[in-house]
């Protein structure tokens, strides 16, 4: 089967269970902004340290659990339990909040505006912070349309704040 489909050529695109919407649907720019964020964090993987890449491959492994959420139509919640498809949930939550916690306590600090740059990492890094804000938006915009998983947006707010320590992890580092 090919990629090329040509079924988006009228600029809709279907979501999970066959549910065609316009391709610039709040949940289209969510869960496509989601999927930018995973890119982005999947380039600061590639280049953090050996000793970061199983935990930053976690963060990747609950936005596409988050992506599959967000392409769900809320009539299709119920479907896509049954076939027993993942929720993102508090304990995605709490590795965040516990990877915070363990960069404070060696020192590493919010401290106001940088300017990224210092290295290839920690603007990588940094890159993948400011997509993680716009998807945290975008998921916003969509839970006021129709309500989104809380967890998703607490998820994408602290998930900033750690990408940020993890940029300045990383230009202290070298």
């Amino acid at each position: 089967m090919s990629i090329t489909t040509k079924k988006g050529d009228d600029g809709t695109t279907r979501l999970m269970f066959n549910r065609a919407v316009p391709k610039d649907d709040p949940r289209v720019e969510a869960y496509g902004t989601v999927d930018e964020l995973n890119a982005a964090v999947g380039m600061a993987r590639a280049l953090a340290p050996a000793a970061q890449r199983t935990r930053v491959e976690a963060l990747q492994r609950h936005l596409v659990v988050l992506m599959g959420e967000l392409a769900v139509q809320p009539e299709d919640t119920d479907r896509y339990r049954a076939k027993g498809y993942p929720r993102l949930e508090e304990s995605a939550l709490a590795e965040i909040e516990a990877w915070i916690s363990e960069l404070e306590a060696k020192g590493t600090r919010l401290s106001g505006w940088v300017i990224s740059g210092e290295t290839v990492v920690g603007t990588a890094f940094d890159f993948a912070r400011t997509v993680c804000r716009r998807a945290e938006r975008r998921v916003c915009t969509l839970h006021r349309e129709t309500p989104v998983n809380d967890v998703a947006m607490r998820f994408l707010n602290r998930l900033s704040d750690l990408l940020w320590l993890l940029a300045r992890e990383a230009e202290a580092a070298e």
